[in-house]
């Protein structure tokens, strides 16, 4: 057992939560999709979360048995969380919404989506616990979702890019010598996906690539990553597939700017390249810095 009051200091030490003055991302989409719903989450939530959209969303009974690891809060993964914990445990997570991105290879997504409000009142009913970390990971070093790629790749970095909040959420590394088709390969296996994203050109040398977990489809962010030497890019979503006007005019930015890039433009799905950190540094943090039982709940389509 493990006190739940100490493990989210514990998480807030290691991403410096308490540094970030609020979520610059979260403080907008939490009203944008609850509000609709006259859903009073202001006053559901958790007060630090409802200033700071990071740390507990939810706080339950203060003895903690089981932690259990995902990306978004997906139906799929809290169904799972609720019927597999008991009263206490902790479901850790980088994103406290749903975001349907949208595949590729399929039907464009919806954005980001409320969790509904039974599933909220069953995992409050149970006295469960919900602890989200957002930017304050992305930025993180590394320990964090550009940390656990590096890692998986045996990459160093050679400097940080795209600025964001009190840190960056990019990198440029350096990487054993490969090429295009051998690193989608690679990528494949790492991140357990059935198919990747590509755009831009196949190059038969590749030693420097970005990094960038998530959402990197912003042309200019590409951009930089050729002028400090990359060779390939490495990012969750390379388009916008959101279907809506704002998702369309991304994606035929993206098609203008794809047809004269250098680079091999690689994506492994938003979920699945953020899940790399949950799957394999947090649940090393928690068996090592913890008693907790740890649980991972990957999702069982990570293009979607």
């Amino acid at each position: 057992m493990e006190s739940r009051v100490a493990l989210g200091n514990a998480l807030s030490k290691l991403f410096h939560i308490e540094e970030w003055e609020t979520d610059p991302a979260f403080s907008r989409f939490i009203p944008m999709v609850y509000d609709p719903l006259g859903f009073d989450w202001a006053h559901y939530f958790e007060p630090e979360f409802v200033s700071r959209f990071n740390g507990f969303m939810l706080a339950g009974r203060e003895e903690v048995e089981t932690v259990f690891l995902a990306v978004f809060p997906t139906e799929e993964v809290l169904q799972s969380f609720i019927q597999q914990a008991a009263p206490g445990d902790l479901l850790f997570m980088h994103h406290p919404l749903f975001m349907e991105c949208g595949d590729p290879r399929g039907k464009w997504g919806r954005g980001f989506l409320p969790i509904q409000p039974d599933l909220l009142q069953r995992l409050k009913d149970k006295e469960l616990s919900v602890f989200t970390c957002h930017l304050p990971m992305d930025t993180s070093m590394p320990i964090g979702t550009g940390g656990a790629i590096m890692e998986a790749l045996g990459a160093e970095l050679i400097q940080p890019f795209i600025p964001h909040g009190n840190g960056h959420v990019g990198g440029i590394f350096r990487v054993k010598e490969t090429n295009t088709d051998a690193l989608i390969t690679q990528l494949t296996a790492i991140f357990d996906i059935p198919y990747i994203d590509f755009e831009g050109i196949r190059r038969t040398s590749i030693d420097t690539v970005a990094i960038v977990p998530g959402c990197g489809d912003v042309v200019r962010d590409m951009q930089e990553a050729e002028a400090l030497g990359a060779q390939a890019y490495i990012t969750g979503e390379i388009h916008c597939h959101i279907d809506n006007p704002y998702g369309r005019q991304r994606f035929a930015q993206m098609m203008e700017y794809v047809q004269k890039t250098s680079l091999s433009l690689i994506g492994v799905s938003h979920a699945a390249s953020e899940y790399l950190v949950m799957k394999t540094q947090m649940k090393r943090w928690f068996e090592q810095h913890t008693s907790l039982n740890v649980v991972l709940l990957p999702q069982k389509r990570w293009w979607v």
